[in-house]
């Protein structure tokens, strides 16, 4: 039930998304599991632990909404007997699927039951006072009756928010649902050719999903949104939403949108039409249909909006939006300056690690910087990485030798135990002063590694949650963006190869980045990580390379670059260690004094907060604020050393 309520951008299709059956037959299906399991980093082939992983996935994509499929018929395959699996198996290596397509007949069954339902509960009264939070953690129902009841309640959820539009909108709005199930379903009841691609596809999804949860396979339209992703470049207007059953949430609203620009639409605001066509019980698809068009030309949003305190009562309220090229920037880089004595304090707030032809994040990042060097008296840098999820390994390498001279970055070790290392070569940092990296339990993959890595060298500081998210392995895509954009009409997918390590050995892999100095933030207590996934890989180290003797490179390279780039390589600093002891005290005692502060922490113990509200309640960012105060100190007390060295000399 989870894909009824994701977050998703206004304006990017979903991964999860309806298209049209890739060109798959089940030779296809064979040859694709054999590269990814010859690539991955940790299964060389199916083993009867994966085939009961992928049985389990593959009926959760049939029916993710848990609406058709009864638990007593798909029994056999949830928790399957060691012959069955075995079967399952053998099938696997003769490119043999009837297993699968068992299942999609008892779905297919499933589907006229479903329409028998319907037809039985289109004039039944609805209930009252359904919530979508009820759909979030849901099982198979037991009976036939336990899904009817289920299909009226999720009916009820939707049909109350129709009663806002006027009747021949209300009209649309119940055609548009019933039309949008039956499309689905027509789909699934495809003739013989496309529903065994179909199936295929489905299989590809469960078999991949199965061996971590960082590996998965696209269909072709799936595949097309990885540019965009990496880009951060789309059209539209510049909105996060949650669907939630009955209208898309506002949750976010990016810098510089249209949505930001005109400040007509606003944080909960509820969508529930878009040029005057409802868009309750769309696929984000189908309702980013709706809203995409050409540049400059204007969308209408009708959306309900909650009068004062009361969140009973809405208004229904019409929005219109100018639509425009969308540069994430918010998904880039924002700076901010905090005035600091006859200085300032630079906060870098980068949600992503990306380029495109025209910008990068580290290149983004050095004119930031190069320009507070012109304009300012640079006193410190908080480099701020909360939530933001990685992107480009060449982008971490490189935003890390924004901070440190010559050295290892990063080593990874690949399927083969293979140990590659990824360097600074350069040497050139842009800023070598006082350095804090905030972070939070959302910080992962090129994250972590900007952050352990200048925590290994003593480079910077590392302030937030007590740990980041924990994901230390690294994938690779079949569709290159940059250079080779067109998508296989077979499909794409992105394959765990291995694992990443910085330069002290470590890998965050589960256990994630721990902070220097702990500063409690909304995501502080919730339970996020990769120790969460549903299939995680386990945590390892490798040996230090702090000394770096280029053993992973050609003799004859070693030998032409060995003095040169040795040369001013990074060392191990112990510059802020005599002062972090103070400087977790003045912390805390700061957090204990501040009554709002202890107020935000406790409620976020005692209630159960999904994530991304959160960060729209708070008027100020208490753990921003107070990572300010940090690197405050730091910069005094550095100050006071300095001075004191001098004195003596």
């Amino acid at each position: 039930m989870h894909r009824l309520l994701f977050l998703c951008l206004f304006v990017i299709l979903a991964l999860t998304a309806e298209s049209k059956a890739p060109l798959l037959a089940p030779r296809d299906v064979k040859a694709k599991m054999e590269e990814i399991l010859k690539a991955h980093a940790a299964y060389k082939k199916l083993t009867p632990e994966l085939v009961e992983r992928v049985l389990k996935n593959y009926i959760n994509e049939l029916d993710p909404t848990k609406g058709y499929f009864l638990q007593q018929e798909i029994a056999p395959w949830e928790h399957p007997s060691e012959v069955l699996i075995q079967t399952v198996l053998d099938g696997f290596n003769k490119a043999d699927y009837s297993q699968f397509e068992h299942i999609y007949s008892v779905l297919e069954q499933a589907i006229i039951r479903r329409n028998a339902i319907e037809s039985e509960i289109e004039q039944q009264t609805l209930p009252a006072g359904v919530k979508s939070e009820e759909f979030k953690e849901i099982e198979f129902a037991k009976t036939r009756d336990e899904l009817a009841v289920r299909c009226l309640r999720i009916k009820s959820l939707q049909s109350e928010i129709a009663q806002k539009l006027n009747e021949e909108t209300h009209n649309i709005f119940l055609q548009r649902i019933q039309k949008r199930r039956l499309n689905r379903e027509s789909e699934l009841l495809a003739a013989a050719e496309e529903r065994q691609k179909m199936i295929l596809s489905f299989v590809m999804k469960a078999t991949t999903e199965a061996l971590d949860s960082h590996t998965n396979y696209f269909t072709p339209s799936e595949a097309g949104q990885f540019m965009i992703q990496v880009q951060q470049r789309l059209f539209g207007i510049g909105a996060q939403l949650r669907d939630n059953l009955d209208g898309f949430s506002v949750m976010r609203i990016l810098e510089n949108s249209p949505a930001s620009q005109s400040s007509k639409l606003k944080i909960n605001d509820k969508i529930i039409a878009v040029n005057h066509e409802p868009i309750i019980g769309l696929d984000i698809t189908e309702a980013v249909d709706l809203i995409r068009g050409e540049k400059g030309t204007p969308v209408v949003l009708t959306i309900l909006r909650e009068s004062g305190r009361d969140t009973r009562v809405s208004e229904k309220i019409e929005v219109e939006l100018i639509r425009n090229e969308v540069v994430l920037d918010e998904s880039r880089l924002e700076t901010h300056l905090e005035p600091f004595g006859d200085g300032v304090i630079a906060h870098l707030r980068l949600f992503s690690f990306y380029q495109d032809p025209k910008s990068s994040s580290a290149g983004d990042i050095r004119k930031a910087l190069e320009t507070i060097k012109k304009e300012h008296k640079l006193e410190g840098v908080i480099l701020d990485l909360r939530s933001n999820a990685g992107g480009l390994l060449p982008q971490a390498v490189s935003v890390t030798g924004l901070f440190i001279n010559k050295g290892i970055v990063v080593s990874i070790k690949d399927s083969s135990q293979k140990l590659q290392h990824l360097r600074e070569i350069e040497g050139r940092p842009v800023w070598d002063g006082p350095l804090a990296v905030l972070v939070n339990r959302a910080s992962a993959s090129a994250a972590e590694i900007v952050a352990q890595t200048l925590q290994d060298y003593g480079r910077a500081i590392i302030m937030g949650d007590n740990h980041t998210f924990g994901k230390g392995t690294f994938q690779t895509f079949t569709l290159d963006p940059i250079n080779n954009p067109k998508v296989n009409p077979q499909g794409e997918y992105k394959v765990t190869r291995g694992r990443y390590y910085t330069v002290s050995g470590k890998s965050p892999q589960l256990v994630g980045v721990s902070s220097d100095i702990v500063i409690p933030g909304i995501l502080s207590y919730l339970d996020i990580g990769e120790k969460f996934e549903k299939f995680p890989l386990a945590n390892d180290e490798i040996e230090p390379h702090f000394e770096d003797d280029l053993a992973d490179i050609s003799p004859m390279l070693r030998l032409q670059l060995g003095p040169m780039y040795r040369f001013n390589l990074q060392q191990k600093l112990t510059t802020y260690s005599s002062f972090m002891e103070t400087l977790r005290s003045n912390s805390q005692i700061r957090i204990e004094a501040n009554k709002n502060y202890q107020n935000f922490l406790s409620d976020l113990k005692n209630k159960n907060f999904d994530s991304e509200p959160i960060e729209f309640f708070g008027h100020s960012d208490l753990q921003q604020t107070e990572a300010y105060n940090v690197v405050k100190d730091l910069i005094f007390l550095m100050s006071l050393q300095s001075k004191s060295f001098k004195e003596a000399s």
